[in-house]
């Protein structure tokens, strides 16, 4: 047995059902191993489907395509490296979450995954049967592999019986979507397992974005005792070589490169970007537009749009009304002429007084209130979507986490659009990460440096503009106390009674627990956004429509 082992590390992004397309990339990416000279090439977990399918992976002609793909694609991988790929596999009515390991034209394993996660995104209860516990595979001439996937290197008892049957390298293929602080926890296990087991472990995970969901990458190597050897960068693919040599001790990683990371601010606009940029280019759309209102939000949504589509392929529209203010409109137009997007102005006045008028025999001696707020987002709504229609570019909507909490937003008005990536920011991190992308400039953004959201957009009273002199703080409490009581009610699934403990008055938590509530009909018809937290509104959190339950606590 040779006493060095390279193996090649595939940090790729997989575009999900694109199993052609999936399996290029793993082609690609195991020529690149035999050119470096690997024994293995490894890809993660459901490489091949992309990940996570949903239901989708149930369905007999899908499973029966990717498995055929994966017989086709060890065909023609026959002669060089063995190659491990995840992707379903389906055996005596079964079907299973698998990592196929391929060498000499077939595939001589498979590690089924043992621990079915069924929590926060994930239903794989629901999808996959559960596999055995196995032993490890071997690599001719080299070490013998054992491969968690993903949900088993958390626990325990896979890796533990993999070592015990003879694992000297633990493989981990993964497919685990980012959420703020989750490397830390990621690592933190791994290196748990290391611990245990007084082997070394390779954690893989894929990139890219899957609907709301942001797969980070971050893969790493790590030696006895948890001593981190390779750390790859987060979001962007790479193709990384690792070499082991054998001691008397066992297998030992060779020190490689050490990507720097930045902080959760700066990642988790990364990840805005990156699953705005994949659910465009996935889904096939090439531009964007949305109405620029001169707020904080729109601003801020604007420029991740530009950072991840370019800026010319960006079009801010301001729909005016008699409320909006001069500050407003230029406000977004020093935005756009920042950012160097398309800026359009379409006003709302004509389209609003012919729907008064249509509706003026019918509301005839009632007073103006939210029905004539909500006409106006409306027409904003309406217009912006013929625009998307004629033009071919997908809206944007620009609501943040604590206007989809309370329901301070207008459903087919504001709400229009196909995705939304502050769906899942609070308004105080909306503020800071403007200040943020102000001060900061990376390579992966396509929207220039410096200051592309004025200062005067983020430090002015937020306000919808739909009447004379409104703020936000009309109907909502000031944001910090909104969203402190909403990060307790929302991300901690606190009681009333905790967050009257932590110092909020108990009418204003109240109120907003009912707003909570009553509002569940609009997130349910909102578009999608990008998941920064394990409490967004979708898949992390299901609460029912109707529900009049209330905590009297």
């Amino acid at each position: 047995m040779s006493d060095h082992f390279r193996l090649t590390l595939a940090q790729l992004n997989p575009t999900l059902g694109d199993l052609v397309g999936n399996a290029a990339l793993a082609r690609d990416a195991w020529e690149q191993g035999r050119a470096a000279g690997a024994q293995m090439v490894a890809l993660p977990e459901m490489f091949i489907t992309g990940y996570s399918t949903q239901d989708l992976v149930m369905k007999p002609a899908f499973y029966s395509d990717a498995m055929a793909q994966i017989e086709a694609l060890a065909a023609e991988c026959a002669d060089g490296p063995t190659l491990g790929i995840g992707g379903p596999y389906f055996e005596d009515g079964r079907l299973y979450n698998a990592y196929h390991i391929c060498r000499g034209g077939k595939v001589v394993a498979r590690q089924f995954k043992h621990f079915l996660p069924n929590y926060d995104v994930f239903d794989e209860v629901r999808q996959f049967r559960r596999g055995a516990i196995q032993g490890p595979y071997a690599i001719p001439d080299g070490p013998r592999i054992g491969s968690p996937v993903c949900e088993d290197s958390w626990y325990e008892d896979v890796c533990e019986a993999m070592v015990e049957s003879g694992a000297e390298i633990i493989l981990v293929p993964n497919g685990s979507p980012y959420y703020r602080g989750k490397f830390e926890k990621r690592i933190s296990a791994m290196v748990s397992r290391v611990v245990e087991n007084n082997v070394p472990l390779v954690y893989l995970n894929m990139i890219g974005g899957q609907d709301d969901q942001a797969f980070d990458g971050g893969s790493f190597v790590l030696n006895r005792g948890g001593k981190l050897a390779v750390q790859m960068p987060l979001f962007d693919a790479a193709i990384t070589h690792v070499d082991f040599n054998r001691t008397a001790d066992g297998w030992v990683a060779a020190e490689g490169e050490k990507a720097i990371f930045g902080d959760e601010t700066a990642q988790d606009y990364r990840a805005m970007v990156e699953t705005l940029r994949d659910y465009m280019g996935k889904t096939g759309f090439k531009k964007v537009l949305l109405g620029l209102s001169g707020g904080i939000d729109s601003a801020i949504v604007a420029t991740i749009a530009a950072d991840a589509l370019g800026p010319e392929n960006v079009r801010c529209v301001m729909l005016p009304s008699e409320y909006t203010s001069q500050a407003s409109l230029d406000d977004a137009q020093a935005v756009v002429t920042a950012l160097g997007c398309n800026y359009d102005t379409v006003s709302i006045a004509g389209p609003r007084a012919a729907v008064s008028e249509a509706l003026a025999p019918l509301f005839a001696g009632l007073a103006d209130d939210l029905t004539e707020e909500n006409i106006q987002s409306r027409m904003r709504g309406l217009l912006l979507m013929a625009q998307s229609n004629k033009f071919g570019e997908m809206l944007l909507t620009t609501g943040n986490k604590s206007e989809v909490a309370v329901g301070y937003a207008t459903i087919y008005g504001d709400m229009a659009g196909g995705y939304n990536p502050i769906k899942d920011m609070y308004k105080t991190r909306v503020f800071e990460t403007c200040r943020w992308r102000n001060a900061n400039h990376a390579p992966w953004m396509k929207a220039p440096a410096g200051e592309v959201i004025p200062v005067a957009i983020i430090d002015k009273a937020p306000s919808a503009e739909l009447r004379p002199d409104q703020k936000d703080s009309d109907s909502l409490p000031p944001y910090d106390i909104l969203d402190g009581i909403l990060m307790m009610l929302v991300d901690g699934e606190a009681s009333v009674a905790d967050c009257v403990a932590a110092g909020y008055e108990r009418d204003t938590v109240k109120k907003i627990e009912h707003l909570l509530y009553i509002s569940e009909y609009k997130r349910f018809q909102s578009a999608p956004g990008t998941r920064l937290s394990k409490h967004a509104f979708w898949l992390d959190r299901r609460y029912p429509i109707v529900n009049r339950w209330r905590d009297n606590g």
